[in-house]
């Protein structure tokens, strides 16, 4: 169905009207000018991600329903980097002609699926036109308690460093997508260049071998927000001094937090949790395994701080890994390579605005 056939505000109407709202704090969701919502006890937390085709993802490789679940869990775990409870969302895309009516089906099934996770309500937003590709714009809204907010600010010396989950995978996923996106049109270049109908028709279902990798795929494609981390910190009665999600990679964010807090770090590379398909893939790419772990980005994995008197409760939890440890700003941002070397954290992580290069 063309989009133009239900109009504005009956796709609005069409994709959003089995939209409950779950939260006590969702007075009014979708349908007037604006939502209400009512926190009387706790501070409100607001962030936003736009993003962009041809820039933060690639339709040749990323279906609409994955996207919309990437989409509302890179919002979703910026709430928790606060140390926040995910409460609304608000939805907005610009889309071209290209697009469909069931295509937009599929892109909301997949943010009721990330939202409906961590219960999250989906509460507004807009719809318009595009000439340039797909755009999709996501605020999400969350509280937390004024005393339990995790700043960057935050870290202080001696503090320890700890990170969830595994590093680089999503990086490798994405190089991996790349390669065979490349061999894909190589392919069908050639074969038009031959005139080879058969080959063209043949290429139509083209499909690359994934097995064995397929948890590069699904941390380039169907990140997690780690909203079970924050249930053990609060389980175990840690509270983070300062806190990250690891959007641009780990030196970039981990530099930030020593910018913030006007503080050094000292990590060890040896610490570094890095996956097994991880490494064997970035060895298929003559990569550097640790380069892409520190830089690759779009793991969505916490970086945080946390007293050192909280070691043993740190070495308690699961998939949390004791990584260094804050230190004086004088001491400068170090890693400590497997042989003891000592190098300067550089931020070479994702930059939108920039040539990329890892």
């Amino acid at each position: 169905m063309e989009i133009a056939k239900l109009g504005e505000f009956g796709l609005i109407e069409h994709l959003t009207n089995d939209c409950k709202p779950q939260n006590a704090s969702t007075i009014y969701g979708v349908g007037d000018d604006c939502a209400v919502m009512h926190y009387p006890d706790s501070e409100v937390l607001v962030t936003t991600d736009m993003l962009m085709e041809g820039v933060h993802f690639d339709l040749t490789y990323i279906d609409l329903q994955h996207l919309g679940y990437k989409a509302a869990m890179v919002n979703i775990s910026d709430i928790f980097a606060m140390n926040g409870t995910p409460r609304q969302m608000v939805v907005s895309i610009a889309l071209s002609k290209r697009f469909t009516v069931e295509d937009m089906e599929l892109f909301y099934s997949g943010l009721r699926m990330a939202c409906s996770k961590w219960g999250v309500d989906i509460v507004g937003g807009d719809t318009t036109s595009s000439y340039t590709g797909l755009a999709i714009s996501i605020t999400c809204i969350g509280e937390a308690d004024k005393d339990s907010i995790a700043y960057r600010k935050g870290a202080q010396d001696t503090d320890l460093i700890c990170v969830s989950g595994d590093l680089g995978a999503a990086y490798m996923g994405l190089q991996l997508l790349e390669r065979e996106k490349s061999v894909y049109y190589q392919q069908v270049n050639e074969a038009k260049r031959k005139g080879d109908k058969k080959a063209l028709e043949a290429l139509g279902h083209f499909q690359p071998d994934f097995a064995g990798k397929e948890y590069l795929l699904q941390r380039q494609l169907k990140p997690e927000a780690r909203g079970d981390i924050i249930s053990q910190l609060r389980q175990m009665n840690i509270r983070p001094t300062s806190m990250m999600d690891i959007s641009d990679g780990l030196s970039s964010e981990l530099l930030h937090i020593c910018h913030q807090s006007d503080c050094g770090c000292r990590i060890y590379e040896k610490n570094i949790p890095i996956d097994y398909q991880t490494a064997v893939m970035a060895e298929e790419f003559n990569m550097n395994v640790t380069t892409c772990a520190l830089n690759g980005g779009e793991d969505y994995e916490l970086l945080f701080t946390v007293p050192i008197g909280d070691h043993e409760k740190i070495e308690a939890l699961d998939d949390v890994k004791l990584i260094g440890h804050i230190t004086k700003k004088a001491y400068g941002t170090v890693l400590v390579s497997r042989d003891n070397q000592e190098f300067e954290l550089k931020a070479q992580g994702w930059n939108p605005l920039k040539d990329q290069t890892c």
